[in-house]
């Protein structure tokens, strides 16, 4: 009976690796279309947006359709905290947001995008690849988020103005538009700001009218949202990155075949590597544009800038009490392998 079973079991590896035609019949048995949502909230015209629009085309192509990821920009779906609850919860999703809102399930993983850290692309995109951000990826990974890349930037943000800033005493009394976060209100309070939490569409006509003395955001900000007209002056502060992870349910992970993980991570590495080499085009293609239109760029005591908003850090009480210095040591043997 035995030596009947094998003969059978035989027969059938045969038959069924003897052709295309059985190739595709288990394939199409097999690999289901798996429909998945991206939703972030920047607009659907953003540089980061567009390289993910990209990337999902490619993983669609690559895998014949059987990972359609259908990209939602502008906040259509939940974005923030909601975004990263539909990923926990084990949702066909995929969450586009900072890094900061992993701290709700691993604290730590904030400070990566506290205040004065980086001082160039390059140094985030090594801190991303050390041992220590592996650990923290692990530990979201427990709490139901799988980070598919940490590695897409929108550029530094800076203090837009009509006065130069070069030190903390430049910016006392000056009311700062900045997002209701309290890590950013940290932050510009202490910068020397009087920072004021306004909607960012209201923005504009604050610095037109008063109400606000400036904003901070990025180069591609300044030039894509015309506050150019308003504001004529840009310090270079550096005072955040902006950057964004891409998460997924470790659940929704585990249903793809390994080719299909296979081609989602190289499609996602390669469409970090693209938008940082647009970043750094556009921020250099803006600038210039921005001089032509009026607008001045400064230098600021970025040390001492360092300085004061190293006690942020402190402001936070679920953070590691050293996660501060961690980081600084992770940068700091980055910078000496530089």
């Amino acid at each position: 009976m035995k030596k009947l079973i094998g003969t059978v079991l035989t027969a059938a590896a045969l038959l069924v690796g003897c052709g295309e035609k059985g190739d595709e019949t288990v394939t199409a048995e097999t690999i289901k279309p798996i429909d998945i949502n991206m939703s972030l909230v920047f607009t659907q015209n953003e540089l980061l947006t567009q390289e993910l629009i990209k990337v999902s085309d490619k993983i669609r192509e690559r895998t014949d359709g059987s990972i359609n990821i259908k990209v939602f920009p502008g906040g259509q779906l939940p974005v923030y905290k909601d975004n990263l609850e539909q990923v926990v919860n084990g949702a066909n999703w995929i969450a586009v947001e900072d890094l900061s809102y992993l701290g709700d399930y691993v604290p730590d993983f904030a400070a990566l995008a506290g205040p004065m850290l980086y001082n160039s692309y390059d140094e985030y995109l090594a801190m991303m690849d050390t041992e220590f951000v592996a650990g923290l990826k692990d530990q979201v990974e427990q709490k139901g988020i799988k980070v598919l890349n940490a590695d897409y930037m929108f550029g530094f943000r800076h203090m837009i103005t009509n006065k130069e800033i070069k030190k903390s005493a430049d910016m006392k009394g000056m009311r700062i538009r900045v997002p209701g976060s309290q890590l950013f209100i940290s932050t510009l309070s202490s910068m020397g700001a009087s920072p004021a939490s306004l909607p960012f569409p209201e923005t504009y006509a604050g610095v037109q009218q008063g109400v606000v003395d400036g904003l901070e955001g990025s180069i591609l900000t300044m030039y894509s949202t015309k506050i150019y007209e308003v504001a004529k002056n840009m310090s270079l502060t550096k005072h955040f990155l902006g950057t964004v992870g891409i998460y997924i349910s470790p659940t929704l992970w585990d249903k793809f075949t390994p080719e299909q993980q296979q081609i989602v991570t190289e499609e996602l590495d390669a469409g970090a590597v693209s938008n940082t080499a647009e970043l750094i085009k556009l921020d250099a293609e803006y600038t210039k544009k921005l001089e032509e239109l009026g607008v001045t760029f400064n230098e600021v005591d970025t040390a001492e800038f360092s300085k004061l908003t190293a006690d942020v850090y402190n402001q936070f009480p679920t953070w590691s009490s050293d996660i501060h210095s961690t980081i600084m040591k992770e940068l700091e043997a980055i910078r000496a392998a530089q």
